[in-house]
């Protein structure tokens, strides 16, 4: 039930845009957000890297209602590719298409999204596209193809998964997989935990068998132990896949993936158009709502 409360709250315009102006904002979203800037986002990420831990950069914001919109959206993405180029972070960029007018040109998303895949090239990395609800599936996945070089996110929580893991793995295009954070019919995506885990760990064996370096996003530990077991029964080499976490979630077992020689990658977050965000993970993890009431009244809390 609070996962449905959290996710139908996550689509109301008008207390997004009271919460994105508040001035409590801040107390509220720092344990999951870097800041509101560039700037305050490479400092997270130099500080993971002198942790030994890689990052991925997102620039907050989807669903644009303009080219000219979309428009700054990719020039914000190329200065922080400038950016982590010229300071040398183990950094890639993750991208909603929503945010590059998907909505509105597919033509001119997929031009946005190649424009980004060139420079991260030049710049020694890449470009991650995010999966957004099932309405943008096929045609996320399709600028995907195009693109070639980027890295794919697939849900574990809808049923066509598999099958779309499949061609990735045969296009040797890289796989983020996660569980899913949107409000889907029962129709088209798993309405229990229990079979969403199961199908979860399914696909994860079958990308750390077949896939090109996938990225396994989760923080339960169930799952990661079982990634453990697998990686170790199979002599899959570490170099050969990573694991993925959000800024600010888990710091316990982020330190435990490192501890076992693995690869992590934090998933960073930065931006004034954090309110969505902010509220899906809220609705993954019963334990973050109760994290914030207890530090809400801290004058001085600290991340």
């Amino acid at each position: 039930m609070m996962r449905q409360t959290f996710l139908f709250l996550s689509q109301q315009k008008g207390l997004r845009k009271w919460m994105e102006t508040s001035p409590v904002a801040a107390k509220l979203t720092k344990r999951f957000i870097a800041g509101l800037t560039l700037e305050d986002e490479l400092a997270a990420c130099a500080r993971l890297a002198e942790g030994k831990v890689f990052s991925t950069l997102d620039h907050l914001g989807e669903n644009v209602t303009s080219l000219k919109e979309a428009d700054a959206s990719r020039e914000s993405y190329l200065a922080a590719l400038d950016e982590i180029g010229k300071r040398g972070l183990p950094s890639t960029v993750s991208i909603k298409l929503t945010q590059f007018g998907l909505d509105l040109s597919t033509e001119a998303c997929l031009e946005n999204a190649l424009a980004l895949a060139k420079r991260a090239t030049e710049r020694g990395t890449r470009i991650e596209i995010d999966m957004e609800s099932t309405e943008y599936t096929d045609r996320t996945l399709e600028i995907v193809e195009k693109v070639g070089t980027a890295r794919a996110v697939i849900q574990a929580y809808l049923y066509r998964s598999q099958k779309d893991i499949e061609r990735l793995n045969e296009l040797k295009i890289p796989v983020r997989l996660c569980k899913g954070a949107y409000k889907e019919p029962e129709s088209l995506a798993y309405p229990k935990k229990i079979d969403v885990d199961r199908n979860y760990v399914a696909l994860m064996k079958l990308l750390l068998d077949k896939g090109t370096y996938p990225a396994i996003a989760s923080h339960d530990e169930t799952i990661l132990g079982e990634a453990f077991r697998y990686a170790r029964e199979r002599k899959i080499a570490p170099e050969n896949f990573e694991f993925q976490m959000l800024y600010g979630i888990r710091t316990d077992l982020q330190r435990r993936v490192i501890d076992l020689g693995y690869r992590l990658r934090i998933y960073v977050p930065y931006g004034d158009a954090w309110y969505p965000y902010f509220m899906r993970r809220l609705a993954e993890r019963p334990a973050n709502v109760l994290f914030l009431a207890k530090n809400f009244f801290k004058p001085h809390a600290k991340r």
